[in-house]
């Protein structure tokens, strides 16, 4: 079975619930942090960087296993498909703002505010947002976090983002950033620097996608797992896979130099 197909994302999603894990969204987790959640939990969020349709799909197969995901769209054309976006709604995900303004109002943080407020909105047209996550950029040298260092997005009724409001020491994350579940080194942003070099030290580190179902089935995962991926990876048509495969090796040898 071809690795980043919906084939074994299915398989990823159908492994995790034979070990007793149960998905929740971010939203979900953010609003039961005070009951400190327990059991074993998957908090699957989606970055929708490019190609909202593969996104459509991976919500499908989801919907079809009876889980439930959050999904981040940027504002571009694309990531930002409004009949996608309804059509993930309608299947009972999450929608959230993946959002990138510092970056695309160079570093004025003012403008960007006034940026995020606006798609804000728009993005609550489609669903009642609560939850937002940053988007890498890992082109520019903006850090769009760094909007928060002036601004409060609480006041704005968002009650969670990612990187800023989940407990990591309690909360393991894996990413295919790089199209890989290892790809932490070739990410400028997508990654928990505080606790990355810890987590590999104790073996918590897998490259392929059938090397992270093979460790979840020996019950080697942690027990609080938030899993990121980005649906334009994932695809079952094999020519589209190998294109996905051949642009991110490009991809993580700029970032390396960026590095």
């Amino acid at each position: 079975m071809r690795d980043f197909s919906l084939d074994i994302y299915r398989e990823l999603i159908e492994t995790l619930q034979s070990q007793g894990y149960e998905f929740i969204t971010f939203a979900q987790y953010c609003k039961s942090k005070g009951e400190k959640k327990k059991g074993k939990y998957i908090i699957l969020r989606h970055d929708v960087d490019a190609r909202p349709k593969n996104s459509l799909r991976t919500a499908q197969i989801e919907r079809s296993t009876g889980v439930k995901a959050s999904y981040y769209f940027r504002v571009g054309r694309e990531s930002n498909n409004p009949d996608v976006i309804r059509a993930i709604v309608q299947l009972g995900h999450e929608i959230g703002y993946h959002y990138e303004d510092m970056s695309l109002c160079k570093g004025n943080a003012e403008k960007a505010y006034s940026h995020f407020t606006s798609w804000l909105e728009y993005f609550r047209y489609y669903y009642a947002v609560e939850t937002i996550c940053m988007h890498g950029s890992p082109t520019s040298k903006y850090d769009n976090k760094d909007l928060w260092k002036t601004y409060d997005y609480k006041e704005l009724g968002i009650i969670g983002e990612p990187y800023l409001d989940t407990d990591f020491s309690d909360v393991f994350y894996l990413t295919d950033t790089g199209r890989c579940w290892d790809g932490y080194q070739v990410s400028r942003r997508d990654k928990i620097p505080e606790f990355q070099d810890k987590w590999t030290a104790s073996g918590l580190t897998w490259h392929t996608t059938p090397e992270l179902i093979d460790a979840i089935n020996q019950g080697l995962l942690p027990a609080h797992v938030m899993i990121t991926t980005h649906p334009q990876r994932w695809t079952n048509n094999a020519i589209l896979n190998k294109k996905e495969e051949i642009l991110q090796t490009i991809k993580n040898s700029i970032k390396r130099l960026l590095i």
